[in-house]
């Protein structure tokens, strides 16, 4: 789980505007950043079933996000692959 300090701190390094909340930049990174604590979760517990079903769908929603910022603007979709380390 995000704290308020590490969201708040997302939110601040890839906001595309002051006051963003919502782009699609920083709900990539805040996925992305709970996708890889999950991760780590289910390292260490193989049979919880229940979260990796969230996982699979916060994977599903970055993926969508990742294709609309692709389609909008290219330019944007490749520095927030870049700066996360995403293989796409």
């Amino acid at each position: 789980m995000l704290l308020k300090d590490q969201k708040q701190q997302i939110i601040k390094d890839y906001a595309v505007h002051e006051g963003d909340t919502g782009s699609a930049e920083v709900q990539i990174a805040i996925l992305t950043t709970r996708i890889k604590q999950l991760t780590e979760h289910l390292k260490a517990n193989p049979k919880d079933n229940h979260s990796r079903r969230g996982l699979h769908m916060m994977v599903s929603k970055r993926k969508k996000f990742l294709g609309y910022l692709q389609k909008k603007d290219i330019n944007r979709y490749r520095a927030i692959v870049e700066s996360l380390g995403l293989r796409k």
